[in-house]
């Protein structure tokens, strides 16, 4: 059966570049001893993957252009689905420490999917022998999708279709390596041509009246904003015109119930403002240490789901949005910083309300095909030469579960997600949020963020900051800045130079 992509999927298609594929990944690190038999072969990986294909449709769905772009593209099912093409099995070297998995993570984020297959792939990654809170057995699964194909609902429809809520005992032994052709035949170019017409004619008059129902609230909008000064987007060093293929990827793991107890210090915030608010201070470090801070405030991108949980489950395309507030990286005192971006993101929400939770998303999901196809590109690089800049950093937070979860019975015991940098916006971030733990990571162009270790460092030193500053004693909290501050000025920011390009083949 045939399934059409959205307009704001396709956006993702015909945005990317091949220094800048738009694709999203998740690494998932697992302790082995919780199975049965207290290991996991790599069979009982590959049958785990194939007993669950069937549960969520992107695995086995394969992309269909339409001749000159006419519409919007199709997903179809993978006739000659190869399911040890799409799930691999690497190994870390000696001595197989974090520094090394990383590395590995950004190379591996680094290589565009192959759009004639379906639009993912795992890689099973051993050999995890030295790092810190993490089994010495333990091994990882990296994941990663192209965005037309998934977004954070349908990221946690995958991760609910992969894990189990207990350890099962995994039977290999049915396991083939090719499940064979489905029951849906090859699309017939003249009965995608056929359906075209119509498709657009629909597509037309959803937009006119998306913009319909978008002035009334436009209006609201822009008067609201002539009562506020208009924020600048400082450029900095994040902020390339033309990212470069190479990527470096770092992040941190922190306790939740810390996230938790900040939040409670300021009223009306949020545990995704604590974020930013660590994030702010993070890039406050990392830019004085290349004295390449700006004056003005640094602005985040926020990408917000406003489609429904039913939606994604019943196969409904991605609804994006997006609220761009300011990370105050213009503030020294974290705590003040939380209280300005609480203030920010509540005035983002209330935009929103003003303008329809889903008016913005109306216009790139019904344009048509030949148009979008065109325009989107040209916005782009019409972007890039005027300089402009709409915000700094990509920011997104996904939640997936607070209950422990399980992989052909071995325990998921940490998270964290990577995210598609692109022209104009170096580097993206993104904060996961599993168990009792919540990770902040990155994905960067390697060009742009050649030290991803020493940013990684930036990001702890700003969580200590703004936890001793909210939670400590007001005795101890000045001791607390000065001991941050000297922390930060003793990391190795002249460790700024480009590692030598085999590093991220």
């Amino acid at each position: 059966m045939l399934k059409q992509l959205s307009g704001m999927d396709s956006l993702f298609l015909y945005t990317e570049n091949h220094r800048a594929p738009l694709e999203v990944g998740c690494l998932q690190i697992y302790d082995p001893s919780t199975s049965p038999t207290g290991e996991v072969r790599f069979k009982e990986i590959l049958a785990t993957f194939q007993e669950r294909l069937d549960r969520v449709g992107l695995f086995r769905q394969k992309l269909v252009e339409v001749p000159f772009s006419l519409d919007y593209p199709y997903w179809t099912e993978d006739r000659d689905f190869d399911l040890e093409y799409h799930v691999r099995h690497i190994s870390l070297p000696k001595p197989g420490d974090w520094e090394q998995l990383m590395a590995q993570v950004a190379r591996l984020q680094a290589r565009q999917l192959d759009h004639s297959r379906p639009l993912w792939i795992a890689h099973v990654i051993e050999g995890l022998g030295n790092i810190p809170g993490v089994p010495k057995a333990a091994f990882a699964v990296f994941m990663k999708f192209h965005h037309a194909a998934i977004d954070g609902a349908t990221g946690q429809e995958v991760q609910a279709a992969m894990h189990d809520q207990e350890p099962i005992q995994v039977d290999a032994s049915s396991y083939r390596p090719s499940i064979g052709p489905g029951d849906d035949s090859r699309p017939n170019t003249w009965n995608l041509l056929a359906r075209t017409p119509v498709n657009t004619a629909l597509r037309s008059t959803k937009l006119g009246l998306g913009l319909v129902f978008a002035l009334p609230g436009a209006v609201r909008m822009a008067l609201g904003r002539k009562r506020k000064p208009k924020t600048r987007v400082p450029a900095t060093i994040l902020n390339p015109a033309r990212v470069s293929p190479n990527r470096s990827v770092d992040g941190r793991f922190f306790d939740l119930e810390n996230f938790r107890a900040i939040r409670a210090t300021c009223s009306g915030a949020t545990v995704n403002d604590v974020a930013l608010t660590v994030v702010g201070g993070a890039l406050r470090y990392y830019l004085e240490a290349r004295e390449s801070l700006p004056d003005v405030s640094l602005v985040a991108g926020c990408p917000i789901h406003v489609g429904s949980s039913m939606d994604a489950a019943q196969g409904k395309p991605n609804l994006l949005s997006i609220m761009t507030p300011a990370l105050h990286t213009d503030v020294r005192d974290p705590v003040e910083r939380l209280r300005a971006i609480r203030d920010d993101t509540l005035g983002a929400k209330a935009t929103t309300a003003a303008l329809g939770k889903t008016t913005l998303t109306r216009i790139p999901m019904n344009l048509p095909a030949p148009v979008a196809r065109n325009l989107y590109p040209l916005l782009v690089t019409l972007g890039v030469q005027s300089g402009t800049l709409l915000f700094n950093t990509l920011i997104s937070n996904v939640a997936i579960e607070r209950s422990p979860l399980y992989f052909a019975g071995a325990k998921l015991v940490k998270v964290m997600g990577t995210a598609p940098p692109f022209d104009q916006w170096g580097a993206f971030h993104t904060v996961f949020s599993y168990g009792g733990e919540m990770s902040i990571a990155f994905t960067a162009c390697r060009d742009t963020l050649p030290d991803p270790g020493f940013y990684a460092e930036c990001i702890e030193a700003s969580f200590d900051d703004l936890k001793h500053a909210a939670l400590g004693k007001p005795a101890a909290r000045k001791k607390a800045k000065r001991t941050t501050k000297a922390a930060v000025r003793k990391l190795p920011a002249k460790s700024v130079k480009a590692p030598p390009a085999e590093a991220a083949s």
